[in-house]
């Protein structure tokens, strides 16, 4: 049996995880809307031998544009120019299963895939944002059970329409003049409570058989959906601890459902602020917090935790109790207040550990305190690795490649070469067999 090793994926965060990092000398504030920036920080993850590049993406002006870049651009066609200047990084895009429907989202992953020959992956989220709703002809967010319901169904539709060729399907044989045998060519004839869609997809299988799908999300429904279809995971944990119970509790609902517990991978948020000396970290780390306007922060706070800013003094301990908002990021809010009842943290003092609204878990220090870090974790089975985050792009990448990379190669938790060329490869997953011929009514040709 091989040995187990350490995934990395970069979030690839515009300017970086921090809301300052524009601000920096070395930053470009105009990145966010500049493809070229995505392809030169995707190469430089994949000079690291790192799995994939990570895009988020909401489909509204949902942040402080007056104090920050935000999601702007289309994330499949980013990737598109990103697939066509690297040859093995993987490509994750997010897109929500609320404000699309299953058919073009099916098309838009698979034809990424073969463009990319095998790297795609599509990062499953419902979508929680109100002004997102707003662009859809919503009056308000759907609620969140609902949300997650409408997304199981969803995600079967797509992978349904993935399976929908069988591998060999196409012929392309000049001789008999046989293009595509569609014995081999499926509808789906899918009727469910939201969606009726006939297929087949007009796209032949992807080279993976299936982009991979990732679910990002830590509620009860989010874990039930990712139980049920993700092959990654992206979550959020602070602690060892915490890490471990949520490993053993999805592993769990996995093989309740007859699924292998350990054919998910579980990736954890990490932002990283790294440093020739701890001094040195703790310097940056203080001016990318001075540089983040106490207003932002509050304001995303407020709004993580879904109460009016009004209601958070700075040198006090958040408000009591703070009941679970019903149609919002649950994953964030619980994560956000966890961190604050456990540390007894004061709102100013919650702020700074989330970097400004980070929300995720920060690292700061050395490489070797980094690759330390990293290390503990995935011994103890708390993660089976990170979706990083660099408190500025491309330079924090750049130092975590060039410094601790070779750490982790050197411990054997992370390779020095890519030993396959798809992103289901990278990660461990095994390619979904194709679907077996059916007969009559089945196939195309019925």
């Amino acid at each position: 049996m091989s040995a187990r090793r350490l995934h990395l994926n970069v979030n690839l965060l515009h300017s970086g995880v921090y809301p300052s990092a524009w601000r920096l000398p070395a930053s470009r504030p105009d990145a966010f809307m500049d493809v070229g920036h995505y392809v030169r920080v995707a190469r430089i993850a994949e000079r690291g031998k790192l799995d994939a590049i990570f895009l988020a993406d909401t489909p509204s002006v949902s942040d402080r544009i007056d104090y920050r870049p935000f999601l702007s651009l289309e994330p499949t066609i980013v990737l598109a120019s990103v697939a066509a200047a690297t040859t093995h990084i993987g490509l994750i895009a997010t897109a929500s299963t609320t404000y699309n429907e299953p058919y073009n989202l099916a098309r838009r992953f698979a034809t990424l895939d073969h463009a990319s020959g095998g790297r795609a992956g599509w990062n499953v989220v419902t979508t929680a944002d109100a002004a997102a709703s707003c662009n859809f002809g919503l009056a308000s967010v759907l609620e969140h059970g609902a949300r997650y319901e409408r997304a199981r169904e969803f995600v079967d539709i797509v992978h349904a329409l993935w399976d929908s060729w069988e591998d060999d399907a196409f012929v392309g044989d000049k001789e008999t003049g046989r293009f595509v045998d569609t014995t081999k060519v499926h509808p789906i004839r899918h009727r469910g409570a939201h969606y009726a869609v006939e297929g087949p997809l007009n796209v032949p299988r992807p080279p993976q058989g299936r982009p991979v799908t990732v679910q990002a999300g830590g509620s009860n429904d989010g874990r039930d959906l990712a139980a049920a279809t993700a092959d990654a995971v992206f979550t959020l944990s602070q602690t060892i601890a915490d890490g471990v119970a949520y490993a053993r509790d999805l592993r769990a609902r996995a093989a309740s459902l007859g699924r292998a517990p350990g054919s998910i991978v579980i990736l954890p948020g990490l932002a990283t602020v790294i440093g020739s000396t701890e001094a040195e970290a703790r310097r940056r780390q203080d001016e990318l917090w001075e540089l983040v306007p106490l207003e932002y922060s509050l304001a995303r706070l407020a709004g993580t935790l879904q109460i009016a800013p009004e209601r958070l003094a700075l040198d006090k301990p958040l408000p009591d109790p703070l009941p679970l908002p019903a149609n919002a990021n649950q994953t964030m809010f619980q994560g956000t207040v966890a961190l604050a009842r456990r540390d007894n943290l004061t709102v100013r003092e919650l702020l700074r550990a989330l970097g400004g609204g980070v929300g995720h878990r920060i690292v700061v220090g050395t490489p070797d305190a980094v690759a330390d870090d990293i290390e503990a974790w995935f011994r103890a089975g708390a993660a089976d690795g990170f979706n990083l985050m660099p408190d500025v792009l491309p330079e924090g990448l750049e130092t975590f490649v060039d410094a601790v990379v070779p750490i982790l190669q050197r411990r054997g938790l992370f390779r020095t070469a890519y030993a396959g060329s798809t992103l289901r490869e990278h990660l461990g997953l095994d390619r979904p067999p194709s679907r077996n011929a059916q007969p009559g009514p089945e196939s195309l040709s019925a």
